[in-house]
Protein backbone atom coordinates (compact mmCIF):
# COMPACT_ATOMS: atom_id res chain seq x y z
CA UNK A 1 0.00 0.00 0.00
CA UNK A 2 2.99 2.51 -1.00
CA UNK A 3 1.61 5.82 -1.60
CA UNK A 4 4.30 6.61 -3.90
CA UNK A 5 6.83 5.13 -5.82
CA UNK A 6 9.63 6.37 -7.91
CA UNK A 7 11.92 4.79 -10.18
CA UNK A 8 14.88 6.44 -8.75
CA UNK A 9 14.28 4.28 -5.16
CA UNK A 10 14.61 0.49 -7.12
CA UNK A 11 18.13 0.83 -7.05
CA UNK A 12 20.41 1.08 -4.20
CA UNK A 13 24.62 2.18 -3.92
CA UNK A 14 25.77 0.30 -7.33
CA UNK A 15 23.71 -2.02 -7.89
CA UNK A 16 19.25 -2.89 -8.05
CA UNK A 17 17.29 -4.94 -5.16
CA UNK A 18 17.53 -7.65 -5.29
CA UNK A 19 14.48 -9.85 -6.75
CA UNK A 20 13.67 -10.58 -3.11
CA UNK A 21 13.66 -7.30 -1.48
CA UNK A 22 11.59 -5.64 -4.70
CA UNK A 23 9.16 -8.36 -4.11
CA UNK A 24 8.70 -7.43 -0.69
CA UNK A 25 8.26 -4.19 -1.96
CA UNK A 26 5.73 -3.95 -4.22
CA UNK A 27 2.00 -2.54 -3.29
CA UNK A 28 0.38 -6.31 -3.88
CA UNK A 29 2.92 -7.23 -1.06
CA UNK A 30 2.17 -4.26 1.46
CA UNK A 31 -1.85 -4.36 0.73
CA UNK A 32 -1.93 -8.56 1.44
CA UNK A 33 0.31 -7.95 4.61
CA UNK A 34 -2.04 -5.24 5.42
CA UNK A 35 -4.90 -7.45 5.05
CA UNK A 36 -3.55 -10.46 6.48
CA UNK A 37 -3.16 -8.57 9.86
CA UNK A 38 -7.23 -7.89 9.99
CA UNK A 39 -7.37 -11.29 11.25
CA UNK A 40 -4.89 -10.90 13.86
CA UNK A 41 -5.98 -8.96 16.80
CA UNK A 42 -2.88 -9.04 19.00
CA UNK A 43 -0.41 -7.73 16.00
CA UNK A 44 -2.85 -4.52 16.01
CA UNK A 45 -1.08 -1.35 18.01
CA UNK A 46 -5.26 -0.11 19.39
CA UNK A 47 -4.00 2.67 21.61
CA UNK A 48 -1.95 4.19 19.08
CA UNK A 49 -5.13 3.83 16.64
CA UNK A 50 -6.96 5.22 19.76
CA UNK A 51 -4.24 8.20 20.09
CA UNK A 52 -4.76 9.16 16.43
CA UNK A 53 -8.33 9.89 16.65
CA UNK A 54 -8.06 12.03 19.68
CA UNK A 55 -5.54 14.13 17.71
CA UNK A 56 -7.87 13.91 13.81
CA UNK A 57 -9.99 16.24 16.31
CA UNK A 58 -7.28 18.01 18.30
CA UNK A 59 -4.30 18.26 16.02
CA UNK A 60 -4.93 16.82 12.70
CA UNK A 61 -1.65 18.15 11.61
CA UNK A 62 0.47 15.71 13.94
CA UNK A 63 -1.32 12.79 12.77
CA UNK A 64 0.12 13.56 9.36
CA UNK A 65 3.75 13.61 10.90
CA UNK A 66 3.67 10.22 12.26
CA UNK A 67 2.92 9.19 8.27
CA UNK A 68 6.00 11.03 7.55
CA UNK A 69 8.04 8.90 10.82
CA UNK A 70 6.42 5.72 8.57
CA UNK A 71 7.83 6.53 5.40
CA UNK A 72 11.19 7.14 6.99
CA UNK A 73 11.30 4.06 9.41
CA UNK A 74 9.17 1.68 7.14
CA UNK A 75 9.52 3.28 3.79
CA UNK A 76 5.82 3.94 2.87
CA UNK A 77 3.27 6.62 3.41
CA UNK A 78 -0.06 4.33 3.98
CA UNK A 79 -0.53 2.97 7.14
CA UNK A 80 0.57 -0.93 7.65
CA UNK A 81 -1.50 -1.28 10.37
CA UNK A 82 -5.41 -2.42 10.30
CA UNK A 83 -6.29 -1.32 14.28
CA UNK A 84 -7.72 2.17 12.83
CA UNK A 85 -10.03 0.76 10.20
CA UNK A 86 -11.07 -1.96 12.95
CA UNK A 87 -11.99 1.04 15.59
CA UNK A 88 -13.77 3.08 12.81
CA UNK A 89 -15.59 0.35 11.81
CA UNK A 90 -16.69 -0.24 15.62
CA UNK A 91 -17.46 3.27 16.32
CA UNK A 92 -19.78 3.29 12.26
CA UNK A 93 -21.79 0.31 14.10
CA UNK A 94 -22.47 1.23 17.40
CA UNK A 95 -23.43 4.71 16.25
CA UNK A 96 -25.72 3.58 13.79
CA UNK A 97 -27.41 1.48 16.20
CA UNK A 98 -27.92 4.87 18.11
CA UNK A 99 -29.48 6.34 14.87
CA UNK A 100 -31.95 3.50 14.59
CA UNK A 101 -32.83 3.58 18.68
CA UNK A 102 -33.27 7.39 18.28
CA UNK A 103 -35.30 7.38 14.89
CA UNK A 104 -37.04 4.55 16.60
CA UNK A 105 -36.63 1.89 14.31
CA UNK A 106 -37.29 -2.19 14.99
CA UNK A 107 -34.51 -4.72 15.40
CA UNK A 108 -34.22 -5.45 11.28
CA UNK A 109 -34.95 -2.05 10.18
CA UNK A 110 -31.79 -0.75 12.06
CA UNK A 111 -29.80 -4.08 10.81
CA UNK A 112 -30.78 -2.64 7.38
CA UNK A 113 -29.81 0.60 8.30
CA UNK A 114 -26.50 -0.64 9.58
CA UNK A 115 -25.66 -2.77 5.92
CA UNK A 116 -26.64 0.00 4.07
CA UNK A 117 -24.43 2.44 6.15
CA UNK A 118 -21.26 0.58 6.17
CA UNK A 119 -21.12 -0.98 2.65
CA UNK A 120 -22.98 2.18 1.08
CA UNK A 121 -22.03 5.44 2.53
CA UNK A 122 -18.72 4.08 4.01
CA UNK A 123 -17.42 1.51 1.82
CA UNK A 124 -19.01 2.32 -1.27
CA UNK A 125 -18.60 6.52 -1.17
CA UNK A 126 -15.30 5.87 0.31
CA UNK A 127 -14.06 3.94 -2.75
CA UNK A 128 -15.20 6.39 -5.06
CA UNK A 129 -14.13 9.74 -3.41
CA UNK A 130 -10.42 8.00 -2.84
CA UNK A 131 -10.43 7.20 -6.31
CA UNK A 132 -11.47 10.00 -7.17
CA UNK A 133 -8.58 11.90 -5.39
CA UNK A 134 -6.16 9.34 -6.64
CA UNK A 135 -6.76 10.45 -10.01
CA UNK A 136 -6.76 13.78 -9.41
CA UNK A 137 -3.61 14.46 -7.43
CA UNK A 138 -1.88 12.22 -10.02
CA UNK A 139 -3.20 13.93 -13.40
CA UNK A 140 -3.30 17.54 -11.73
CA UNK A 141 -1.03 17.82 -8.44
CA UNK A 142 2.15 16.21 -9.00
CA UNK A 143 4.93 18.60 -9.15
CA UNK A 144 6.56 18.63 -12.81
CA UNK A 145 10.22 17.82 -11.46
CA UNK A 146 8.99 14.51 -9.64
CA UNK A 147 6.85 12.72 -12.22
CA UNK A 148 8.96 9.37 -11.18
CA UNK A 149 6.39 9.60 -8.13
CA UNK A 150 2.33 8.75 -7.66
CA UNK A 151 -0.33 9.05 -5.12
CA UNK A 152 -0.87 5.34 -5.18
CA UNK A 153 -4.61 4.11 -4.23
CA UNK A 154 -4.13 3.14 -0.50
CA UNK A 155 -2.82 6.30 0.50
CA UNK A 156 -5.68 8.43 -1.16
CA UNK A 157 -8.24 5.82 1.26
CA UNK A 158 -6.22 5.93 4.54
CA UNK A 159 -6.18 10.22 3.91
CA UNK A 160 -10.70 9.45 3.27
CA UNK A 161 -10.43 7.75 6.48
CA UNK A 162 -8.73 9.78 8.66
CA UNK A 163 -11.16 12.78 6.93
CA UNK A 164 -14.65 10.42 7.58
CA UNK A 165 -13.81 9.87 11.32
CA UNK A 166 -14.11 13.56 12.75
CA UNK A 167 -17.55 13.00 10.07
CA UNK A 168 -18.83 10.35 11.65
CA UNK A 169 -18.72 11.27 15.04
CA UNK A 170 -20.13 14.66 14.83
CA UNK A 171 -23.10 13.00 12.45
CA UNK A 172 -23.31 9.74 13.58
CA UNK A 173 -22.95 10.58 17.82
CA UNK A 174 -22.72 14.21 19.11
CA UNK A 175 -25.53 15.13 16.91
CA UNK A 176 -27.96 11.99 17.93
CA UNK A 177 -28.06 13.72 21.46
CA UNK A 178 -29.71 16.68 19.76
CA UNK A 179 -32.04 14.98 17.59
CA UNK A 180 -35.43 14.36 18.44
CA UNK A 181 -35.59 17.38 21.33
CA UNK A 182 -34.21 20.70 18.96
CA UNK A 183 -33.10 19.76 15.53
CA UNK A 184 -36.38 17.74 14.06
CA UNK A 185 -38.28 20.05 15.39
CA UNK A 186 -39.75 23.27 12.95
CA UNK A 187 -38.02 26.06 14.66
CA UNK A 188 -35.72 28.19 13.88
CA UNK A 189 -33.02 26.80 16.07
CA UNK A 190 -33.64 23.44 15.28
CA UNK A 191 -32.47 23.50 11.45
CA UNK A 192 -29.55 26.19 13.04
CA UNK A 193 -27.97 24.01 15.38
CA UNK A 194 -28.54 20.96 12.65
CA UNK A 195 -26.95 22.66 10.21
CA UNK A 196 -23.77 24.04 11.62
CA UNK A 197 -23.20 20.27 12.72
CA UNK A 198 -23.22 19.83 9.42
CA UNK A 199 -20.99 22.96 8.64
CA UNK A 200 -18.35 21.81 11.15
CA UNK A 201 -18.07 17.98 10.26
CA UNK A 202 -18.14 18.38 6.80
CA UNK A 203 -15.89 21.30 7.10
CA UNK A 204 -13.72 19.01 9.33
CA UNK A 205 -13.66 16.34 6.14
CA UNK A 206 -11.96 19.10 3.82
CA UNK A 207 -9.96 20.30 6.17
CA UNK A 208 -8.22 16.73 7.22
CA UNK A 209 -8.00 16.22 3.82
CA UNK A 210 -5.91 18.91 2.66
CA UNK A 211 -3.21 18.06 5.57
CA UNK A 212 -3.22 14.28 3.43
CA UNK A 213 -2.23 15.78 0.06
CA UNK A 214 -0.42 18.66 1.34
CA UNK A 215 1.77 16.37 3.34
CA UNK A 216 3.12 14.49 0.29
CA UNK A 217 6.46 16.56 -0.21
CA UNK A 218 5.77 16.01 -4.44
CA UNK A 219 2.56 17.42 -4.63
CA UNK A 220 1.89 21.21 -5.53
CA UNK A 221 -1.32 23.77 -5.41
CA UNK A 222 -2.75 21.56 -3.12
CA UNK A 223 -4.40 24.43 -1.88
CA UNK A 224 -7.19 24.21 -4.28
CA UNK A 225 -8.28 21.05 -1.88
CA UNK A 226 -9.55 24.12 0.39
CA UNK A 227 -12.22 25.45 -2.54
CA UNK A 228 -14.98 23.52 -1.78
CA UNK A 229 -15.04 25.95 1.90
CA UNK A 230 -16.60 28.68 -0.54
CA UNK A 231 -19.27 26.62 -1.84
CA UNK A 232 -19.85 24.96 1.62
CA UNK A 233 -20.24 28.42 3.47
CA UNK A 234 -22.61 29.66 0.76
CA UNK A 235 -24.77 26.45 0.76
CA UNK A 236 -25.17 26.97 5.11
CA UNK A 237 -26.64 30.50 4.76
CA UNK A 238 -28.83 29.53 1.63
CA UNK A 239 -29.81 26.55 3.97
CA UNK A 240 -30.49 28.85 7.12
CA UNK A 241 -32.25 31.25 4.70
CA UNK A 242 -34.57 28.97 3.50
CA UNK A 243 -35.13 26.83 6.54
CA UNK A 244 -34.12 23.97 5.06
CA UNK A 245 -33.27 21.05 7.75
CA UNK A 246 -30.33 18.63 6.59
CA UNK A 247 -30.55 16.42 9.66
CA UNK A 248 -34.37 16.34 9.38
CA UNK A 249 -33.77 15.12 5.33
CA UNK A 250 -31.27 12.86 6.44
CA UNK A 251 -33.56 10.80 9.28
CA UNK A 252 -36.69 10.81 6.46
CA UNK A 253 -34.06 9.55 3.68
CA UNK A 254 -32.82 6.39 6.65
CA UNK A 255 -36.11 5.73 7.01
CA UNK A 256 -36.98 5.16 3.08
CA UNK A 257 -34.50 3.01 3.02
CA UNK A 258 -35.35 0.42 5.53
CA UNK A 259 -38.94 0.37 3.90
Amino acid sequence: MLPTTSVNSRSQGNGALSPRDAARHTAGAKRYKYLRRLFHFRQMDFEFALWQMLYLFTSPQRVYRNFHYRKQTKDQWARDDPAFLVLLSIWLCVSTVGFGFVLDMGFFETIKLLLWVVFIDCVGVGLLIATLMWFISNKYLVKQQHRDYDVEWGYAFDVHLNAFYPLLVILHFIQLFFINYVIISDSVIGYFVGNTLWLIAIGYYIYVTFLGYSALPFLKNTAILLYPFALLIVLYLISLACGWNFTKMLCSFYKYRVK
